[in-house]
This record gives C-alpha cells, sequence and structure tokens, in this order.
C-alpha cells in the first residue's frame, strides 16, 4: 500500500488554489512550452509528461481546444537548451515550464518577458533563478526540491540496508547542478564518519556504461543519484545494468524504483510535473510570476523494489519495510 505525498503551498496560498473547476478560457487556443532534457516518447499518457498533462486536465483544460503544447526535447544534450529555449520564444508561446534545473538558465537568457515555470529547480535562490521563495521577482516561479535533505536521506537508508557500508558510490554529471549540490551534500554527509565517496562522473548516455564500471571496479557498496535527463531516459537500462553488476541503487525519485532500481527517497517526477500545471493554469489566467510563492515538498517518500533486493541478495531489515511509503513486489 502506498501513502502518496504531496506538494503543499506555502503559507496560505493553498487554499486560493481551487482545482476541479472549470477553466476560464478566452477565445484562442493558449500556447504552452515544454522545455525537457530526455527524449521524446513515443506517446506522453503514462508518462512523467503525461503528469503535466493530467494537471491541465484537473483544472477544467481540455487540449487543443483550450491549450497547445510545443514540446522541445535535448534528448540528453545539455548544450542544446539555448537554441531550443529560443525556438520556443520564437513559436510566440504563452508560458515556458521547464523540467530540470540545468535548462533554467537558457529559459531565462531566451526571455524575461514570457513566463517560466520551473517544474522542478534545485536551490533556486542560490543560483539567481529568484530573489526568494515566497516573493519571486521577475518571470520565474515554480517548484524547488532540496538535494542536501535528499542526498542525506538516501545516505541513511543505505547504511540501514547494508550494516558495513563503507564506500558510496555517486553518479556524477557535471553540466548538471543537481548533481553538483547532490556531490556537495554527500561529501558533508560522510565527514563525521569512515564513509568514503567514490565519485563516477559521465556527461551523455554512452558515459552511463563506463561510470557504472568504476562504481564496480571501485568496489562501492552503494549507488547513490539524483535527478537528470539522461539517467532518468535510461532507467529500465541501468536497473539492469546495476544488477549485473551487483550494485544497490538508491534514486530521488520513484520512477527508477519502478524500473527496477532498488530504492528511491525524494518526491515523483511526474508530482512535480503535475503541481506545474496549477502554475500554468494561474498566469493563463492572468497572474504575475512575482505573485506566485515558489513550492517546496514538505514531505519525501521512500520507495522500495523487493524484487530487486532478492536478485541482490540483500536481507531487507523489517525496519525499512515499515519506514516504506511503498514497497514494490
Amino acid at each position: 500500500m502506498r501513502r502518496r505525498d504531496f506538494i503543499c503551498l506555502l503559507g496560505s496560498v493553498a487554499s486560493a488554489w481551487p482545482w476541479g473547476a472549470q477553466a476560464q478560457q478566452g477565445d484562442r487556443v493558449r500556447r504552452i512550452g515544454f522545455l525537457a532534457g530526455g527524449e521524446r516518447p513515443l506517446n506522453f499518457e503514462g508518462t512523467v509528461y503525461g503528469s503535466f498533462l493530467r494537471g491541465m486536465r484537473e483544472a477544467g483544460y481540455v487540449e487543443s481546444r483550450d491549450f497547445s503544447v510545443e514540446w522541445r526535447f535535448a534528448e540528453g544534450r545539455f548544450e542544446l537548451f539555448p537554441s531550443l529555449a529560443e525556438e520556443l520564444v520564437r513559436a510566440k508561446v504563452d508560458v515556458i515550464v521547464v523540467a530540470l534545473t540545468a535548462a533554467i538558465g537558457a529559459a531565462m537568457r531566451a526571455t524575461d518577458t514570457i513566463p517560466i515555470v520551473m517544474a522542478v529547480a534545485s536551490d533556486p535562490v542560490g543560483k539567481g533563478y529568484v530573489t526568494s521563495l515566497a516573493h519571486p521577482t521577475g518571470n520565474v516561479t515554480g517548484l524547488a526540491s532540496f538535494e542536501d535533505e535528499v542526498v542525506s536521506k538516501q545516505l541513511q537508508l543505505a547504511a540501514l540496508l547494508l550494516p558495513n557500508l563503507r564506500r558510496v558510490g555517486f553518479l556524477l554529471n557535471r553540466d548538471n547542478p543537481n548533481h553538483v549540490n547532490g556531490s556537495k551534500a554527500l561529501q558533508n554527509a560522510v565527514r563525521p564518519s569512515n564513509l568514503t565517496v567514490v565519485e563516477a562522473e559521465f556527461r551523455k548516455v554512452q558515459d552511463v556504461k563506463d561510470a557504472f564500471a568504476t562504481l564496480s571496479r571501485e568496489h562501492a557498496d552503494v549507488v547513490l543519484g539524483t535527478g537528470d535527463a539522461v539517467l532518468f531516459s535510461h532507467r529500465y537500462q541501468i536497473a539492469e545494468m546495476a544488477l549485473n553488476l551487483s550494485l544497490p541503487t538508491i534514486f530521488s525519485q520513484r520512477e527508477y524504483v519502478e524500473a527496477g532500481c532498488l530504492m528511491s527517497y525524494g518526491a515523483g517526477l511526474g508530482d512535480y510535473y503535475r503541481r506545474a500545471a496549477f502554475y500554468v493554469d494561474k498566469l493563463l489566467k492572468g497572474a504575475k510570476p512575482s505573485e506566485l510563492p515558489v513550492q517546496q515538498p514538505t514531505r519525501f517518500s521512500t520507495t522500495l523494489n523487493r524484487k530487486t533486493a532478492e536478485r541482490l541478495g540483500l536481507n531487507v531489515p523489517v525496519q525499512l519495510l515499515v519506514m516504506a511509503d511503498e514497497v514494490i513486489e
């Protein structure tokens, strides 16, 4: 059984955002730009991108009648973000939804007038995307994530699962701000202990196999990972690769566990994308980005794949089973 967590609005703003009400539409189809880092799916329904469409439907919008989406996918090539963002501006979209932290800067450089919704952003204040969470300025608002808290909790779960934990692997894409923050957070988290961090760098999907080989060669006991478009698009292959190398994996999104990875701690990416539709709804109805506080997760969920644990030969402690919000059998 799963106790689904959800992202709450800051302060009293939640009560002002009703859901399920009929969208108030004008006489034209509104155009939404969606900038993503992964690969374009053959069918959006059933994917995390479909969660955004579901959020729009929940707000009362009908695709093609009330809105259309200009989808742009970088397919793991982060250097394409500037040109893709400029394409959306030339397409004269009404709102731009940015699906990952690494693309927010490109969208901001492309326009300072079209509202930008951060579907998920790591440390948006520290990176200068917004001046504050409660009172963003300019044309940017959206949702923020907590990489420091996520990585620290992942480490705690790893220690609970593996009492003899000594070497902690971390998948690092230096082009991804989430990973840079995650790396710093992990180094801080292990400082009081005798644990060693083994980092394996990658930038493109072709590098991931070598990264896992490095972690195996360096005798990592567990592999931690935070949000990344390259990894997410190939999570099924990554799950099988990790199993073949007998490497337990803990990611920040439950979609990895669905794909066959061992555990996750964090908010599901689909939940972020669905909540991004809340912002789009308000912006299309005339709100300014500066009027919409940045939301943060108030709770995270832990998901465990018991079948994967069995394939890895792990004896999952009862305490961990009780802690888990969801156990995939």
